[in-house]
């Protein structure tokens, strides 16, 4: 009798672990993507995985479906670990119903995201679904309102990741939406509300998948994805570097990782990056790579509002976040995009104890209807909410242009900022040269002998008094003016004063953030 029992259940584990047939198997290599088990085996340490619901099924019997019953039902999860520390994990498995979202899929991740929130370790879901399974109506949707609910309560708790890597329409959208950081997958995965077919059917647009939803569209356009990989091997490798930067919950600290990079090393091509001509561009990703620890640095919205440029480091193998005007892409202006891609990124380092380090060059606000029609007020203000709720270390470098409304909200000392370091080319000033000249001294230049050359006389007297980091630095605005050589050494002195800082904010349920 004991034989038999064990044979039926290993029968039951066998057909769980072919998933929903060799022939669906085939198919989902055939189109470029691995199995929910091959992708779990690949993301988590050797032997380390522990699955949960092997052997649930469904109920159902509408429509036929209790004779389209698989264990498992189309979702495979479990905890295990990456590079020795503990994570929960769900894969979908597109191989059973496509990877159709149902009842008990939503009871089997719950229970992984219930989990992972008590015992506080990071949870990734592998997404590969067509969607709702229709033939459950309401109860699939319901079943994605459990998921969401729980993706809200652990947001900020524990680090939450998402991986398209295949099909992800209708409501199943939200969940990675609601997640930390979203990774796609090019040629093989999208996402979009409602697909090609509805889209035809309502505003007559002719649109394929790839236009609608595909992962150049929301890495580059939509800033709903901020990473896309080249396929499910570089997206696994992908999620395992961004929990290197990453603590196990909003209550450890971020890993540390032993460096060869000199705490002491100095740049001296630093001391000549910036150019004399002051609207001329230089590299800011060459510029970062001579401060933070070398190949350490990961963007964040690589390809999303380019103006701006957020990312992951390290500093003497502690991990940091990087906020930085681009002057390479629109002069490093901030818009409704940079705004948003700023603001968002302050949150998450906040969240998880990364300090924020901001390198400033920026000319202001970016003017215009568009801009003002879009709400840039509104998304502007994000950037000074996101700053002054974070309560994690924050140092700011003037390396050059730090004009009006910009200088306030990009990390300044109104915004509880820490410390202010300025390189000599730090410009601190409520607007450049040629804005200000009509409002100090329109009429004298307008009735001088020759305007023009009263014009450069004020430019030259404007950029003397106001367009350097002395100024601010006399009031106490900058803390230390310093050589641009010395900016890694002085990051990371601070940072260690920084480590054990507390600072106190109002007691509230919840401030209201900019919509």
């Amino acid at each position: 009798m004991a034989d038999q029992r064990l044979t039926k259940f290993r029968e039951l584990r066998e057909r769980s672990l072919l998933g929903g047939g060799q022939s669906a198997i085939d198919k989902q290599h055939q189109s470029g993507k691995y199995t929910a088990r091959e992708r779990i085996d690949k993301f988590l340490d050797k032997g380390t995985f522990n699955e949960l619901g092997a052997l649930a099924q469904h109920t159902k019997i509408d429509f036929d479906m209790d004779k389209k019953k698989f264990p498992g039902d189309g979702v495979v999860t479990g905890f295990g670990e990456v590079n020795g520390r503990a994570v929960g994990v769900f894969a979908q498995d597109f191989t059973i119903l496509g990877g159709s979202f149902s009842a008990v899929q939503a009871q089997k991740i719950n229970k992984i995201q219930d989990l992972c929130l008590e015992v506080g370790i990071p949870c990734i879901g592998l997404n590969d679904s067509g969607g709702a399974r229709v033939q459950e109506g309401v109860y699939s949707l319901a079943a994605y309102g459990e998921v969401f609910c729980r993706n809200v309560l652990a947001s900020g708790v524990i680090p939450q990741i998402s991986v398209i890597m295949g099909p992800c329409a209708g409501g199943a959208v939200y969940s990675p939406a609601l997640t930390d950081l979203t990774v796609m997958v090019d040629g093989t995965s999208y996402m979009f509300l409602t697909g090609p077919g509805v889209v035809k059917s309502v505003t007559g647009e002719d649109v394929t998948q790839e236009e609608l939803g595909g992962s150049t569209v929301h890495t580059q356009r939509s800033g709903v994805a901020q990473f896309r990989a080249a396929d499910d091997d570089a997206a696994i490798e992908l999620v395992k570097k961004i929990l290197g930067y990453l603590p196990q919950n909003n209550n450890e600290d971020t890993p540390f990782v032993p460096t060869k990079d000199s705490p002491t090393r100095m740049d001296e091509n630093l001391n000549e990056i910036i150019p004399d001509d002051d609207n001329k561009a230089y590299d800011l990703i060459d510029l970062l790579g001579r401060i933070f620890d070398t190949g350490s640095i990961l963007q964040i919205q690589e390809e999303y509002a380019r103006n701006a440029v957020v990312a992951f480091a390290r500093l003497d193998g502690r991990a940091v976040g990087i906020v930085a005007n681009n002057p390479g892409f629109m002069s490093g202006v901030l818009d409704i995009d940079s705004s948003d891609k700023i603001s968002r990124f302050c949150r998450l380092c906040d969240a998880y104890n990364l300090p924020i380090i901001t390198f400033v060059d920026c000319p202001g606000y970016l003017p215009g209807t568009q801009q003002e029609y879009g709400g840039v007020i509104r998304h502007g203000a994000k950037i000074i909410y996101g700053y002054t709720e974070a309560t994690v270390p924050k140092i700011c470098v003037v390396t050059r242009k730090a004009t009006g409304g910009a200088y306030v909200a990009l990390s300044s000392k109104q915004m509880r900022n820490d410390v202010v370091f300025a390189w000599p080319s730090g410009q601190v000033a409520v607007m450049g040269a040629a804005g200000a000249a009509p409002l100090v001294r329109g009429k004298e230049i307008k009735a001088a002998a020759d305007p023009k050359a009263a014009l450069a006389a004020f430019v030259e007297e404007y950029r003397e008094t106001f367009l350097n980091p002395y100024r601010a630095a006399d009031i106490g605005q900058v803390d230390e003016v310093i050589e641009p050589k010395e900016t890694r050494p002085r990051l990371i002195q601070m940072l260690q004063v920084l480590q054990t800082k507390v600072q106190a904010s109002p007691n509230k349920k919840h401030g209201i953030f900019p919509s």
